[in-house]
């Protein structure tokens, strides 16, 4: 089977060199059989071959394809939901033990970075900047919640007077800068996960889609042309999981996002735009995120769609987000624009958990995907092995299904992302 090529975008075009993984022929078996190439899977691999168990990974097109090879390159610390929401939700102890979970994942991405020698632009530091006045107090209160009960000191607010130094961006009321979250290539760090997986003795193979598996005394699965035969089987497809697995999929909802990267600026230019070369997010529920490339390239993401379908000017449709905060780039070329597939909860928290003594998987990263998924991987790998206690961490964050499942979930969430869209506009 053929599979497909990385979509063109910055990111393909200076990615490092491509691996080639031979799809799956005929009968093979494992410990562990891996379900997605992406950041989930092959941290997943890396993990379980350091602990000795024999893997095989399938994935659809090539590692990295999916939303671990286009999305924005944010290593955010903590979760996707705030410690004051998930305080209310899970008590105060819980909460601390996701705080310090979300930190561990970072450490995490790094740690692999610097064992495996992954070149992929690590940098430090991210602005998250608030849209709306009321939105400043908001940040304000989470950076002292987060300094005083947490003893995180690697957070501080920004007013506005000093915000106008470290970006000319318009319309925001200050920010909360955070220099423990860093930032990356995220293609070049998926396929750097790939190569140190394949190290450790990871089989990989691409253009191998899984059609179905059974549970028996071994999971078998199924692609077009062979079948793994394995005691454990891990479901890391995100977005990308559609029928695959019907008892999970109605807890997730795939949404697309883009991305479009500028020609290479002038120095001067890149720190007016951002000054220390930190990642930037916005407070608007449609969130707009971006960074600077190694080459001085704004790499801006923004807006959303909820079909399959892409739009048919994805360098346009993202080209106005980017003015409204940076109108001195009208006359920028923009060199390439693309778009992704991502997972979404209800609640924003990723979905962990178990579906029998065999079947694990962990999804519904909602934006936050590259250091917990990175982390879901160490999880996973240990829950396997016998030890629950911190896999049970993030799988015992409630979740919800969709309304009406996976064949009502896409109106209703147009119909919510609307209302919050229209929000973003009006204030």
């Amino acid at each position: 089977m053929q599979h497909e090529a990385h979509p063109d975008s910055w990111y393909a075009a200076t990615a490092r060199p491509l691996l080639d993984f031979p799809a799956l022929e005929g009968q093979a078996t494992a410990d562990v059989c891996i379900v997605g190439g992406g950041y989930t899977g092959l941290s997943t691999a890396i993990h379980l071959r350091q602990r000795g168990y024999s893997v095989i990974l399938l994935e659809a097109n090539r590692v990295g394809w999916g939303a671990s090879g286009r999305n924005g390159g944010h290593v955010g610390t903590g979760q996707r939901a705030g410690q004051d929401q998930l305080e209310k939700w899970v008590g105060a102890d819980h909460a601390r033990a996701l705080w310090q979970l979300g930190l561990e994942a970072v450490a995490t991405v790094c740690e692999l970075i610097e064992r495996y020698q992954i070149d992929c632009e690590l940098k430090t530091g991210n602005l998250h900047l608030a849209s709306k006045r009321s939105h400043a107090a908001e940040i304000r209160e989470h950076v002292e919640h987060l300094n005083s009960t947490y003893a995180y000191d690697r957070i501080r607010y920004v007013d506005g007077d000093e915000l106008a130094t470290l970006t000319s961006g318009q319309g925001f009321h200050g920010a909360s800068l955070d220099l423990g979250a860093r930032h990356l290539h995220p293609l070049n760090y998926a396929l750097g996960l790939a190569q140190a997986a394949a190290a450790e003795g990871a089989r990989i193979h691409e253009g191998s889609r899984v059609t179905a598996y059974h549970e028996g005394d071994k999971v078998r699965v199924s692609t077009d042309r062979g079948e793994v035969r394995a005691d454990f089987l891990v479901l890391a497809c995100n977005g990308y999981l559609e029928r695959l697995e019907p008892r999970t999929a109605g807890r997730i909802m795939p949404i697309n996002n883009y991305m479009l990267a500028t020609e290479p600026l002038p120095e001067s230019l890149a720190r007016q735009l951002i000054r220390d070369d930190t990642s930037m997010s916005d407070s608007l529920f449609v969130i707009n995120y971006w960074k600077l490339s190694g080459d001085n390239r704004l790499l801006f993401g923004g807006g959303e769609s909820y079909s399959r379908r892409f739009p048919a000017d994805i360098k346009g449709f993202v080209r106005k987000y980017m003015l409204r905060i940076y109108p001195e780039l009208a006359d920028t070329r923009i060199d390439y624009g693309w778009g992704g597939t991502l997972a979404i909860t209800m609640n924003r928290m990723p979905d962990f958990g178990r579906l029998s003594r065999q079947l694990f998987y962990a999804h519904g990263y909602s934006g936050h995907g590259l250091a917990t998924a990175t982390l879901a991987g160490k999880l996973l790998a240990e829950v396997i092995s016998g030890t629950a206690e911190r896999f049970d961490v993030m799988a015992t964050v409630p979740s919800h299904r969709f309304p009406g499942g996976t064949l009502l979930r896409w109106p209703a969430l147009v119909a919510g992302m609307l209302f919050y869209s229209v929000r973003d506009r009006l204030g």
